[in-house]
């Protein structure tokens, strides 16, 4: 039995707890967990607020405190009991100054061996770790101090780094700066901006594709190229499971114009519908036209966590942190010295190789990477320089990933990326905005059309402060910490949600040049948590909300079923969020 009156710090999954009923088991539970949570917590940049976990109010009477890590989504709760004597809060600070003489002891043993001093240091260090770790079944590990061997404990119960070789973990704790602390970092990094293995929804070009927690995947829309998966090519106006991943789990998707990748939680990749371009994205040479998922065999032996569908080629995103791509088109060399039709993926070349990325994002012919370093996380891109949407000043193209250093300018710490059809976005710890490229329509907030050639801040913004950011076809989405939703750009097919009129002549499909609050989707009482917008200049643009509770919330364009809702004869769009009927929780 757990004591009553304990400290807890529980790792966001809900995993079995480290602490024995030993006493000393006890005390190294909180020693090590606090040890942790001081030492990470300038990495994460968690922020403390008076959040009683139980009651859920701001108060101290539970005395409780929440510790946030941005984005939403992963947690670390440190509880404190209601009666909290002065005998338990001695039992926690002795061992606690005890762990940091240990800590301090192993700094000096390896800087200094020669100093005197060092070996009675190094006696404490050794007494301190065997009898600490010997209670809770902890191996005395003279190389790891306590918080990096409950970093790497943490690390353990991710289910994507528990399946990793040994190899395989310390090839990726190398990427990320030699240390499990960086690793964990990292891992939740890419948890928070990407939402693995949690629900979503993906609004294609024409098509749609909804994950559900449980991974099971449904499509609708437009099939002219099987890109539904059904092993057909006909329209489908209502959500439809795909009954041929029966007993594969996916937690991430992608789609494109007439195609559609799934990522397994096994990290195997799945597709299906056309490629006009020489089945790059399927390894193999044949048919253009593939109507049920085939698992991509040149992918086989790359644990993939991530996918992005861009315009002339395909980009993957390993377990390590490593981007690989297919391409085809002059456009879309991306970092490779072959031919554009490229049939198998290739490591992307360049500085990125050696950096864990977290998150890519696809657009019109250009990549752009998260990566997360020791000094903080930071924003890459590559390819088609038009319209300056690289973020680096100028329009040229760049072959290989380079650091747009724009946000060292702006002193802003890069947390989410999104990549338009022309333009991008990106979300800061801080919660500010930023936007960069082809300003057409006024898809980037900024009041104007104008470009902008490196990332700028969205000044409207600053009253609120921003966790997720969409972009598509000149529109962007963007939503805060309180679930409000706010949208602009190009607001033909009624895709910004605005279904009252929002200029002189009443009309709903004007542009709308700064950020505007989607009153439409705070009427549904729901807390929106993801944005999912059409990016392809190709097709009429429509949107998805996905709200806490797996509620799928649907408008814009909707002529080929790609809502998922039924339409009123001689209706090709809705103005307004309509509930699509399909659970995603």
């Amino acid at each position: 039995m757990t004591p009553h009156h304990s400290v807890h710090l529980v790792p966001p999954s809900s995993s079995p707890r480290l602490y024995p009923s030993h006493p000393i088991g006890f005390l190294l539970s909180i020693s090590i967990r606090y040890k942790l949570l001081l030492e990470i917590t300038p990495l994460l940049q968690i922020r403390p607020s008076l959040l009683c976990p139980r009651c859920s109010k701001h108060s101290n009477v539970c005395n409780g405190i929440a510790l946030e890590i941005p984005p939403q989504g992963n947690s670390l709760w440190l509880q404190t009991p209601q009666l909290f004597s002065m005998f338990l809060l001695l039992a926690i600070w002795i061992p606690m100054i005890l762990l940091i003489w240990r800590q301090v002891a192993s700094d000096v043993s390896f800087v200094n061996r020669i100093d005197i001093a060092t070996d009675g240091f190094h006696c404490l260090w050794q007494a301190t770790c065997t009898f600490f770790r010997k209670p809770a079944n902890f191996t005395p590990d003279f190389q790891l101090s306590i918080a990096e061997l409950a970093a790497l404990d943490m690390c353990q119960k991710r289910a994507i780094f528990k399946p990793m070789t040994s190899e395989e973990k310390d090839f990726l704790k190398q990427r990320c700066g030699g240390s499990w602390k960086l690793v964990l970092r990292y891992i939740l990094a890419g948890e928070g901006c990407c939402r693995r293995e949690n629900s979503h929804a993906i609004a294609g070009p024409g098509h749609s594709i909804a994950v559900t927690s449980s991974g099971s995947v449904y499509s609708f829309g437009s099939n002219n190229s099987g890109q539904l998966g059904h092993g057909t090519t006909e329209e489908e106006w209502k959500p439809r499971l795909i009954r041929s991943l029966q007993g594969i789990r996916i937690i991430q998707a992608a789609a494109g114009a007439g195609r559609t990748m799934l990522i397994s939680d096994a990290g195997r990749v799945y597709a299906f519908g056309k490629d006009s371009f020489g089945e790059a994205e399927y390894g193999a040479q044949g048919s253009t036209v593939v109507t049920t998922p085939q698992l991509v065999e040149s992918l086989k032996n790359v644990y993939v966590v991530q996918a992005a569908i861009g315009n002339f080629f395909t980009a993957v995103l390993s377990r390590e942190g490593r981007i690989y791509t297919f391409c085809w088109g002059t456009d879309s060399k991306l970092g490779h010295q072959t031919e554009p039709n490229d049939l198998v993926p290739r490591l992307l070349q360049g500085p990125l190789e050696n950096i864990p990325v977290v998150q890519i994002a696809a657009g019109y012919c250009y990549l752009l990477a998260l990566a997360c370093q020791p000094s903080g996380m930071s924003v890459y891109s590559v390819g088609c320089g038009l319209g300056g949407k690289l973020g680096h000043g100028s329009r040229t193209d760049e072959k290989y990933p380079r650091l747009i250093e724009q946000f060292q300018t702006l002193n802003l710490q890069p947390m989410v990326v999104a990549a338009g059809a022309w333009h991008a976005a990106v979300v800061g710890r801080d919660g500010r905005v930023c936007t960069w490229g082809w300003g057409r329509y006024g898809c980037l907030g900024h009041g104007n059309e104008e470009c902008e050639s490196v990332p700028k801040v969205i000044e409207s913004l600053a009253t609120i402060k921003a966790v997720h950011v969409a972009t598509g076809d000149y529109t962007t989405f963007v939503v805060s910490d309180t679930g409000d939703v706010y949208s602009f750009g190009c607001g033909e097919s009624s895709s910004l949600g605005h279904s009252t009129a929002i200029d002189s002549q009443g009309n709903r499909h004007a542009n709308v040049l700064s950020p505007k609050l989607v009153t439409s989707l705070k009427n549904i009482n729901e807390r929106v948590v993801q944005i999912s917008l059409t990016n392809s200049i190709y097709w009429n643009a429509h949107t998805f909300a996905l709200t806490d509770s797996g509620k799928l919330y649907a408008f814009g364009a909707g002529d080929k079923g790609q809502l998922g809702i039924e339409l009123v004869a001689q209706q090709t769009e809705s103005g307004t969020p309509e509930h699509v009927n399909v659970n995603l929780s």
